[in-house]
């Protein structure tokens, strides 16, 4: 008796320290939030005095500014991003999906192969791949085109890995040979019976698209040259460049938050599926 009783205090010692470490790490991470929000309410001058945890009274004042900048198109930006995120995200986890299932339900002699070499194409750095890439698009004057930094979104490799290790551990093969046997073509299988399973990686992988193409920095920089095309990133970097005397710090932060805006949101509706991708398939049934 007094070893359950020792061994229940040793589970709620241990129970209580992860839930403050959790606890702990979730507010550092709300800390942060909250020192944008902070920031982005305090003028320029009051970010270069001494710093305070009060909010300031400039954040309608900043955001008009910044809304108004004529350096920087912000509407513009914000619908460049948003329309090139939701974009890529879309096609990069669709057909990596319909990859990884081609892969996993189909039994061919270059199977092993293929997921080799999609898996050997993950290590390859994004930044070799794009020289060619825009060299490419600069030979067929193909430059200040939001396409084509959507396109190459299609291929993902890592999503790949990540859609076929989930396949492999949620979608017995059972199901896809019983819609072949009731007469359902492959493209009516994979849309009404594989994609509803595969919903939660869907998910997961769609807000990581979605990120990384938001945050994405290195090749709009070198194809997009028009304001008109401009991303958000690029602005960001255009604003942080400008003369000292120019410089409004509290302008600066104001349009940070307007940047991550987006990103929170897409997240905020995500978030039950991630969750559930995340701990979907770690048992296999």
């Amino acid at each position: 008796m007094n070893q359950n009783k020792k061994a229940e205090f040793k589970l709620l010692i241990m129970r209580t320290l992860s839930y403050a470490c959790l606890i702990f790490l979730s507010l550092l991470c709300l800390f942060f939030f909250y020192l944008m929000i902070l920031n982005a309410s305090h003028s320029n001058a009051e970010l270069q005095g001494k710093w305070t945890f009060a909010f300031g009274t400039h954040f309608i004042e900043n955001l008009i500014n910044a809304w108004n900048d004529a350096s920087i198109n912000i509407p513009r930006g914000l619908f460049n991003s948003f329309f090139i995120a939701v974009i890529s995200a879309l096609l990069n986890t669709y057909f990596a999906a319909l990859t990884a299932y081609g892969i996993y339900a189909y039994d061919f002699k270059l199977k092993k192969i293929a997921n080799a070499f999609i898996l050997a194409v993950m290590m390859i750095p994004s930044q070799v791949s794009a020289v060619g890439f825009i060299q490419l698009a600069y030979r067929f004057n193909l430059t200040n085109n939001l396409w084509m930094l959507i396109l190459p979104s299609i291929a993902g490799p890592a999503t790949y890995f990540y859609m076929h290790q989930y396949l492999e551990a949620s979608l017995p093969l059972e199901i896809v040979e019983a819609a072949r046997i009731d007469g359902s073509n492959e493209f009516v299988t994979f849309n009404r019976i594989v994609l509803p399973v595969m919903k939660p990686a869907l998910a997961v992988q769609m807000i990581f698209a979605f990120i990384a193409s938001w945050n994405n920095y290195f090749t709009p920089s070198l194809l997009l040259t028009k304001a008109e095309y401009k991303t958000v990133p690029i602005m960001i970097a255009q604003l942080r460049s400008a003369d000292y005397s120019k410089f409004d710090l509290g302008k600066m932060y104001m349009f940070i938050l307007l940047a991550i805006l987006p990103v929170m949101i897409v997240y905020v509706f995500l978030s039950k599926s991630i969750i559930k991708g995340v701990t979907s398939g770690s048992v296999k049934g």
